[in-house]
């Protein structure tokens, strides 16, 4: 059984020291858009920077498309030469490249891949049951089970010398909880729990790894974060472009299944959960699970659904699509600390700007002698993307004569503080830590079916018609109704406040 190793959320990537056997990192799907743009991109700034050496460990491609170890390098070369990356680099990063086509349902494929592996092992001198080997399926999640069989009958190593073998899966991990618990039967049956890598890169977001941090190594948080101070809580996801040709994915899933179940819910996790007995990966996922298993079932009214004008122009929309690319989604949590304060996810595409941030609203100042609430309340809020930053919304004197008071904000903005400092991409991140057996910013089993539990009767009724979205206008800030909700759960509006990013 494999232990996870310490939690390094609160340290810099380190370096990887080499361990007994060679490291083969195989990826399924090599030919696929999200290998070419993600996988190899945060696999080379592994390598670049170090973290995985090349005297250690080799890549292997495995698709359906006919091709040579060349025209797999030609093909992703292009995503790895940006910024000030060196040629050589790039160049010695593909040559550790091998390519293997093969169905992805039969063993022939398989037993090559497993051929071309152990060959790689055996020159490299590791000792038997000493390698290890990471499979990142870059696939869809219909061809997991049968994958997951192919690479348990043909392609698995020996581990009595500390060798393994992992699986990372991408979501969607089903569409709801039935087809969940489904996809986590069939590779169970095959894998163990510690085996199994649900990868969410939103939790490889520098600021969402930040969170616990900041709300357990400060003792300024420590009183504040609870019902009796805090009066809403928002975790937003919005996109300034549509479904831009993935109308036949996206359809068939939609924002809530995309973005809000998964990414947010995540996100929400970590800012609700109750202090983890210590930085064990196994620690910190059961007080994410407290929070799930607390949250109350979502009521219709407390739900905005919304789809842009012009969504179903795509070839691949219905015309009669009841999809929303909009949803605005209160929660409830059901426990000491939080009953009571209104847990307000939303996300949606085609709006007027591109961000993800997370907005605490704290409530009003008892006995206010300033009248600061034409200001507005004090705000805690993390920017997760673009333009990382943190900074608290607080009231101060007007500058000059008159005791007046004016919004302003304590801000630490990343790109100023840590002028050069490169933010590590999610990917890169979650890779390193497979490679170490850490486990905490991957879901586990129990966690995913908890996160089904809460969205799968709404979503059932979405797909039967029930609840319909509401037309918006591309560009705009979503349906008015979000708004609407909005100040029914109590969070009040800055007027006259921006909060702009520090030029550098």
């Amino acid at each position: 059984m494999e232990k996870s190793t310490a939690d390094s959320s609160n340290q810099p990537l380190e370096k990887s020291e080499p361990e007994t056997g060679c490291l083969s990192i195989i990826v399924l799907g090599a030919s696929g858009d999200l290998a070419k743009k993600k996988t190899f991109p945060a696999l080379f700034n592994l390598y670049r920077q170090r973290f995985i050496q090349s005297c250690e460990f080799h890549i292997f491609g495995y698709a359906r498309t006919e091709m040579s170890d060349d025209d797999l390098r030609s093909r992703i070369r292009s995503y790895l030469e940006k910024g000030s990356v060196k040629a050589e680099d790039v160049s010695e990063f593909l040559q550790l490249m091998k390519y293997t086509s093969g169905s992805y349902d039969t063993e022939e494929g398989f037993r090559l891949l497993d051929k071309q592996i152990s060959e790689h092992e055996d020159a490299k001198s590791s000792a038997n049951g000493s390698c290890r080997r990471l499979f990142y399926l870059a696939l869809p999640p219909s061809v997991y089970p049968v994958v997951c069989k192919m690479i348990k009958l043909c392609c698995m190593n020996k581990s009595d010398l500390g060798g393994w073998t992992r699986i990372v899966v991408e979501k969607p991990f089903g569409k709801d909880l039935e087809s969940a618990e489904k996809l986590s039967s069939q590779i169970g049956e095959l894998f163990g729990e510690h085996q199994i890598y649900r990868i969410d890169h939103y939790l490889g977001k520098e600021m969402v790894q930040n969170l616990l941090v900041l709300r357990f190594a400060n003792r300024l948080f420590v009183p504040l974060w609870n019902r009796d101070n805090i009066d809403n809580v928002q975790i937003v996801f919005r996109e300034d472009f549509g479904i831009e040709g993935r109308g036949g994915y996206f359809d068939e899933y939609g924002i809530i299944r995309d973005i809000i179940q998964n990414h947010l819910l995540q996100v929400l996790c970590l800012v609700a959960m109750e202090k983890p007995v210590s930085l064990d990966s196994e620690h910190i996922r059961d007080e994410k699970v407290k929070v799930l298993q607390s949250v109350e079932p979502i009521k219709d009214e407390e739900v905005v659904l919304g789809q842009y004008h012009g969504y179903r122009d795509d070839s691949k929309v219905p015309d009669h699509s009841n999809t929303p690319t909009f949803a605005s989604i209160i929660l409830r949590i059901h426990n000491e600390r939080w009953e009571g304060v209104p847990f307000i996810l939303k996300a949606g595409k085609a709006l007027s700007s591109k961000k993800a941030d997370i907005r605490v609203q704290f409530k009003d100042v008892p006995g206010d002698i300033f009248n600061c609430e034409k200001q507005g309340r004090n705000e805690f809020v993390m920017r997760l993307q673009p333009s990382e930053a943190m900074y608290m919304k607080v009231a101060v004197k007007q500058p000059g004569l008159e005791m007046s008071t004016v919004q302003s904000e304590l801000d630490l903005s990343y790109k100023q503080r840590y002028h050069g400092v490169t933010i590590p991409d999610a990917y890169e991140r979650l890779l390193l830590d497979t490679i170490h057996g850490d486990q905490q910013h991957f879901v586990r089993r129990d966690e995913l079916k908890a996160a089904w539990d809460i969205f799968t009767p709404l979503l059932h009724r979405i797909d039967n018609g029930e609840l319909k979205p509401i037309s918006y206008q591309q560009g705009s800030r979503g349906p008015a109704e979000a708004d609407e909700l909005l100040l029914r759960a109590g969070y009040i509006r800055t007027h006259g406040y921006r909060w702009i990013p520090p030029a550098l």
